[in-house]
């Protein structure tokens, strides 16, 4: 919205010149998504008490101390989240542009998943929601619509190629493959994120490190000079991108105000669907699928511990882990809840400066 005054008004005052810079779009969206969740935080978590009179529901087969710490604590803490970066996005990016409108459109459809999802968990009082079936139709339906819109605004073979970290000219054509390519990045990011969100502050954080991430790989694949001295695909049009990455850090950074422990509010799987898919589409739309899965390795562990512990159990009849997601698996061990939360955070940190290491390391 700025951005559209900017242009209707710069010729008249000059200090509105600012908004044209997407960094300073970028900090003040963080600001604005910040202060959106501050202000009006503590108003949701109170309508969601009231309508949540138990609580989000807790696993029986879960850690035993979560019946006991967890419960009563309100879920879907994720639609404040939704809101922050809605409204912090429509003010500070372009709205003329199509990858912005993208991005808030995958916040929003797979938020709406995550959504019913949480609602039939309350209704019926228990941790099983939606029946997988329809979930992973929604998921489908969804990505491959958005999918689809990405691959018509970038055209060319750059749409459906996939360029390799660390070598300079490895890139695959992977022709229309490319779109099921997209979904499963999309929907696996979705539910990789939704799966590391067990602890208080556990998910959170590594979505906002992971985003600071990609407002960096969006501004420098929007723009021209940056991107031909890094050897990255220049694709006009997704610096605007970071701006809507800011929105996520800034609504993460507030989320975080309420969720750190003891939680106030879970993000549920409105939020955890919602930012997962939306990282997810960033990462297509500036063509940096694979270093998504290096900045989001944390997300990526999680849903290997299931994979492996559930083919484990059907194969052998015995578990690799003593409780799948990988974050149990410490908690059973004895290890305290805020010390995997730090040690996890601390992994993201590290994957993701090994993932802006690949910049230069080509």
């Amino acid at each position: 919205m700025f951005k559209l005054i900017y242009q209707e008004f710069v010729n008249q005052y000059s200090f509105l010149n600012l908004f044209s810079f997407i960094t300073f779009r970028v900090g003040a969206a963080i600001l604005t998504a910040l202060f959106f969740s501050l202000i009006f935080g503590q108003i949701i978590i109170n309508q969601l008490s009231k309508i949540q009179p138990k609580g989000q529901p807790i696993r029986i087969d879960g850690p035993e101390m979560h019946i006991i710490e967890k419960a009563g604590t309100p879920t879907m803490g994720g639609l404040l989240i939704i809101f922050s970066i809605f409204i912090s996005s429509l003010l500070w990016a372009d709205l003329k542009n199509l990858y912005v409108w993208i991005g808030l459109i995958t916040l929003l459809t797979f938020g709406l998943i995550g959504f019913l999802d949480d609602y039939k968990k309350i209704q019926s009082n228990s941790s099983k929601g939606l029946n997988a079936a329809i979930r992973l139709f929604l998921q489908i339906t969804f990505s491959l619509l958005i999918s689809y819109i990405i691959l018509e605004i970038t055209k060319g073979e750059l749409a459906t190629s996939i360029s390799f970290p660390f070598f300079k000219n490895l890139i695959i054509n992977f022709g229309l493959f490319y779109l099921l390519i997209s979904m499963f990045i999309m929907i696996g990011s979705a539910n990789a994120v939704n799966l590391t969100d067990g602890l208080d502050g556990l998910a959170i954080v590594p979505v906002m490190i992971v985003a600071m991430t990609f407002a960096f790989f969006a501004y420098v694949s929007g723009n021209f000079v940056f991107s031909e001295y890094l050897l990255i695909n220049y694709i006009p049009g997704t610096g605007e991108l970071s701006v809507l990455c800011g929105a996520i850090i800034g609504s993460a950074l507030g989320f975080l105000w309420f969720n750190a422990p003891p939680a106030k509010v879970f993000m549920g799987d409105t939020g955890s669907l919602a930012l997962g898919a939306t990282i997810g589409s960033v990462a297509i739309m500036v063509k940096h699928e694979i270093v998504l899965a290096i900045a989001g390795g944390l997300f990526v562990l999680e849903t290997l511990s299931v994979i492996i512990q559930v083919l484990s159990f059907k194969i052998t009849g015995k578990r690799i882990f003593m409780m799948a997601p990988l974050h149990h698996h410490f908690e059973k061990k004895g290890w305290p809840e805020s010390t995997i939360v730090i040690r996890f955070w601390i992994i993201t940190i590290v994957l993701a400066l090994i993932s802006l290491a690949t910049l230069k390391i080509r």
